[in-house]
């Protein structure tokens, strides 16, 4: 029995919409990487990208556990002396949780082609409302 390989070109994706009001970023972040990638599916074939579409909605109402809103630390640099510039997760909630949330998720994916590719599939809005109505996508719950 030979093992099956999935080819890009008779991939079969679907749109998935996850609701982030009330949930532990963490838990959001696997959940909606998993589905990026496509292990969720019996076709997965890690060289290829099996994944289905994501959108995350009120991103802005995620949950942080313990002291995380105080403690936890974002970082970016520019490439100059000095420049680096540190936020807490308190300061990225309320002032880019489409970032917090975006960060989380892509952490999750590879660090290669294959993963900034996966990356491009992930839709994150910091309220209720999106655009991808056209698409039909599916309500998932997190457990």
């Amino acid at each position: 029995m030979k093992t099956y390989m999935q080819t890009k070109e008779n991939i079969l994706r679907k749109w998935y919409v996850i609701d982030a009001e009330g949930q532990t970023l963490g838990r959001l972040a696997t959940k909606a990487a998993t589905i990026l990638r496509g292990k969720h599916k019996p076709t997965y074939t890690p060289h290829v990208d099996t994944g289905d579409y994501v959108i995350i909605i009120n991103a802005s109402k995620v949950n942080l556990t313990g002291n995380k809103l105080d403690k936890k630390m974002y970082y970016n640099h520019s490439g100059y002396p000095g420049g680096l510039r540190e936020r807490t997760a308190r300061t990225m909630i309320n002032n880019y949780p489409v970032e917090m949330v975006e960060r989380a998720v892509k952490g999750m994916l590879p660090h290669n082609r294959l993963g900034r590719k996966m990356g491009k599939k992930l839709f994150v809005y910091a309220a209720a409302d999106h655009k991808h109505m056209a698409q039909k996508p599916e309500t998932i719950t997190i457990d």
